[in-house]
């Protein structure tokens, strides 16, 4: 039950189904709301799974080969976490047979599709939970979540008092994962969904299930059924236990995204604790889930990553080249890459913009040129990482990507000035007279001279050499 090799030359899409694109007008809600209106917790704008397949060849342009949804199922919220009915596509996204065109298209053109898994909690809606709701402690669900007391009251206003909800949340109950009947219903979800077609599982907050021996089943289950099936787990700090065999093959590589927000944001990092860190999470992990963590740099939970830099763009696209030069899989989150903007949870999820006059061309063009040359490149997607410690400038950083046949030089300024810098080229064993091309800016070249060459790097700016 190895880790995919695929996974390392993955180039992520992360859509929130409902703010991607309407393709059917008919399963929309009574009250759905305009377009591209300001996003509320609860409102919808109409997002389908048709509207995926629709624009599928955006997608296909911008370069991409896997994309990851958030919950799909029958739910009664727009971001569909309170799971109502496992089974179910939810009719205000479509119907199984979309579920399977759009796969079907996918696959047809190299693409992989990652379903959210929320396996802690479900909705109040859901079968089990709505029979203890009616029934009470008649109810043969009662076991299957984790309650206080009778009567179970689900809609009073406050926090969950009669039974345990993420969080303390009544619309969130906790199943209880012991339950043999619990466990086995959830496996044969995780099965069904993989036998459809679905490539992997993202794995809602994992670490609430503090079960051990339940992820172990749940890898066997989802591997037996497809070996090549990504699993990967929402967990926000580094930490060992959760990758391996009996665990997942990836995190969600969020303490990078922290690094990047120290060192563009926050000043809270200067370059050599940057370095420090990334580099350290490097040799944390074992090389194979190193190498296979889903690395954002924002997503459904963060504000979009223009609005954490300040609207600044020369930052937001210096994000963008080191993460796509960084080991794993990079995920571009929905409409990051035509400039969207938006704060936290609900204003990080509004609607692509699909009229181009609203498009920052700019951003969007630099990112399909870093997804071109990721792809290009194999030392960008599977090389080791080395670190060039001979450069005179202690505000840029750079690093190397390499394979027995395939190199590339990483250099970013982390400032707001312009800085000149020397690289010492003998520790990465290129020889006077190579001449580097730049990757970024087509017909700019740097020729090594004394086992050196000079740079001089815009504020916030970096390249790709090779």
């Amino acid at each position: 039950m190895s880790v995919p090799s695929w996974i390392q030359d993955a180039i992520f899409y992360q859509i929130f189904p409902d703010r991607f694109y309407d393709g059917d007008l008919e399963n929309d809600p009574p009250n759905v709301q305009p377009w591209g209106s300001s996003p509320t917790s609860w409102g919808f704008q109409g997002g389908d799974l048709k509207g995926i397949l629709q624009k599928f060849d955006y997608l296909l342009d911008l370069g991409i080969n896997a994309i990851y949804m958030n919950p799909i199922f029958q739910a009664t919220s727009n971001h569909r976490y309170n799971t109502m009915d496992y089974y179910k596509i939810d009719p205000k996204l479509g119907s199984l047979d979309d579920f399977h065109a759009l796969v079907e298209y996918a696959h047809r053109k190299d693409v992989r599709i990652i379903l959210d898994g929320v396996f802690n909690h479900c909705g109040r809606s859901f079968f089990a939970f709505s029979d203890i709701l009616e029934n009470q402690d008649y109810s043969p669900y009662r076991e299957w979540f984790h309650l206080k007391h009778f009567p179970v009251n689900a809609y009073s206003v406050g926090e969950a008092t009669d039974y345990i909800g993420w969080w303390g949340m009544k619309s969130l109950p906790k199943f209880n994962t012991n339950n043999l009947n619990v466990r086995k219903y959830l496996m044969d979800v995780a099965l069904y969904w993989i036998e459809q077609g679905a490539d992997g599982w993202r794995l809602d907050v994992p670490n609430e299930i503090n079960d051990d021996s339940f992820w172990a089943e749940f890898r066997q289950v989802v591997k037996s059924a497809n070996p090549d099936a990504y699993i990967f787990g929402e967990i926000w700090s580094a930490d060992l236990r959760w990758v391996g065999e009996n665990h997942f093959d990836g995190l969600i590589n969020y303490p990078v995204m922290d690094a990047l927000v120290g060192l563009l944001v926050s000043n809270s990092l200067n370059v050599a604790h940057f370095a420090e860190k990334v580099e350290g999470l490097l040799s944390f992990y074992p090389a194979e889930n190193a190498y296979a963590m889903y690395v954002p740099v924002d997503s459904h939970d963060t504000e979009r990553i223009l609005t954490k830099l300040g609207n600044n763009i020369n930052k937001t696209k210096l994000a963008y080249l080191f993460q796509f030069a960084y080991p794993g899989a990079p995920s571009i989150y929905y409409g990051d890459e035509i400039g969207l903007t938006g704060g936290k949870d609900p204003g990080c999820r509004g609607a692509f913009l699909w009229d181009e006059n609203n498009w920052n061309k700019e951003l969007r063009n630099y990112v399909k040129t870093l997804v071109e040359q990721r792809k290009r490149h194999r030392a960008l997607r599977r090389g080791e990482y080395i670190r060039v410690g001979k450069i005179t400038n202690p505000e840029c950083y750079a690093f190397v990507r390499r394979t027995t046949d395939d190199q590339v030089l990483v250099i970013i300024n982390a400032s707001l000035r312009e800085q000149k810098i020397t690289v010492n080229t003998d520790e990465i064993g290129w020889e006077d007279g190579r001449r580097l091309n730049s990757l970024i800016t087509a017909g700019e070249q740097y020729t090594i001279t004394n086992q050196t060459i000079e740079i001089t790097l815009p504020a916030w700016g970096g390249y790709w050499l090779a």
